[in-house]
């Protein structure tokens, strides 16, 4: 990308991204370099911690995480943490009352219900993953809290990534994470003082990274991530890399890849090889013929269940954040991503997933695939072309209710969540 592509279009919202100058971002893999760096900003935090997940797990990784933010809340530190209903469905009385009585602001979305022991609702989730400390650290990318993201959880652990940031990109992150947890009901006043409280103050510059902040949502900025993909695989010129959990993107940016790796450009894929559920590899592997065929090479991960969402294109532009490239992340849930328009860190980033490439994956071959039956493939890739055609806008049929954010209902009783004692927000 050329350094005049200062203003970015996302959308049918009409919101115009900017690149946002003097950042620092480190590439966190997996939860050995992530969870300790995340809880020890939040045993530093001075003031306040906002943290958003999907998945938060009464776990080894949960416990540690419930220590941090109790530590922080009790030293007076404005907590507020929002998980995901459907993601995050199984904590305790103890553990949920143990933080609300400390004065933790506890939120969940789109708290759901059961039906037979099952849980349901499992469409527009909210699966970002962000954290904001005193409003001058901020972490984002694909790591949930739980312990499948360590080493030590055996062979189904994930292989995931994240970042931490610095600089001006940082009070962009916060504004969003605090409009995002004001849905639970807090009221506009609180919005007011809180994100007056952001902008007032500056932030400066820690590194030499441009920036921006994209996310999806289901109301405004519908496509704006999958856009900004697109767009970025289209300004390619030498290499693009992609890697991605739960791959099934949409007609047009397969179309993207494709253009993109017969002018030359070498389109890497890293997808799951050894995947935590198998319709992953079967609806992946529908693609990849169509894909090879174009030029675009496709390595499965085999060492253990991949779960990152990074690419990288050329030598400057990366992305790292929540948003798988499947139905699910592009057309439903609530997702955020970090672009980061920076040599030092693409090369970084490139030199982890070479790193993957070379020793954890098997290379996808067409002979691999030449035992099909030639007319299943047909019938098989005339389906899957509508399918991938048209499912974003079918997504846009799906029920579409204005879910919200509510405050903790503890287990057993029904009864809500204590918000503990009052504070001024203004502190």
């Amino acid at each position: 990308m050329s350094d005049a592509e200062v203003v970015v279009d996302a959308g049918r919202g009409g919101r115009r991204l900017r690149w946002i100058a003097g950042n620092d971002f480190q590439l966190l893999e997996n939860g050995e370099q992530f969870f300790p760096r995340v809880f020890d900003a939040i045993a530093q935090a001075k003031r306040e911690v906002v943290l958003e997940t999907f998945i938060l797990f009464e776990d080894k990784v949960g416990l540690a995480l419930h220590a941090a933010l109790l530590g922080a809340a009790k030293r007076g530190v404005k907590v507020d943490v929002m998980v995901d209903g459907f993601g995050s469905p199984d904590l305790s009385r103890e553990f949920l009352e143990s933080l609300t009585s400390a004065g933790v602001r506890f939120r969940v979305y789109d708290p759901g219900h059961r039906v037979f022991g099952k849980r349901v609702g499992w469409l527009r989730r909210m699966h970002r993953k962000i954290v904001v400390v005193d409003g001058e650290r901020a972490f984002v990318g694909g790591i949930n809290y739980s312990a499948d993201h360590l080493g030590d959880f055996g062979p189904e652990a994930k292989q995931d990534y994240s970042v931490e940031i610095t600089g001006p990109i940082v009070g962009h992150i916060h504004r969003f994470a605090l409009h995002a947890i004001a849905v639970g009901g807090q009221g506009r006043r609180w919005l007011r003082r809180r994100v007056a409280a952001v902008q007032s103050h500056a932030i400066a510059p820690t590194g030499s990274a441009d920036a921006f902040f994209v996310t999806r949502d289901n109301h405004r900025h519908t496509n704006d991530i999958e856009r900004q993909y697109r767009a970025a695989i289209r300004s390619a010129r030498q290499r693009v890399v992609i890697a991605n959990a739960y791959f099934f993107p949409g007609y047009r940016l397969i179309q993207e890849m494709r253009r993109a790796a017969k002018r030359g450009v070498k389109v890497d894929l890293i997808l799951q090889g050894q995947p935590d559920m198998p319709i992953v590899k079967i609806a992946a592997s529908m693609l990849y013929h169509h894909l090879l065929h174009a030029g675009v090479r496709i390595y499965e991960y085999c060492d253990r269940p991949l779960h990152g969402k990074v690419a990288l294109m050329d030598d400057n532009w990366s992305t790292v954040g929540s948003s798988n490239l499947d139905p699910l992340s592009l057309s439903l849930n609530l997702e955020a991503n970090v672009v980061i328009r920076d040599h030092a860190f693409n090369e970084n980033l490139f030199a982890k997933l070479s790193t993957l490439m070379e020793h954890s994956c098997k290379k996808v071959n067409a002979s691999d695939l030449a035992g099909e039956w030639s007319v299943w493939r047909l019938v098989r890739s005339f389906f899957v072309f509508h399918f991938l055609r048209w499912y974003p806008i079918a997504a846009t049929w799906l029920p579409n209710p204005r879910k919200r954010a509510l405050p903790v209902q503890l287990p057993d009783t029904g009864e809500t969540a204590s918000p503990g004692p009052t504070r001024t927000d203004a502190a």
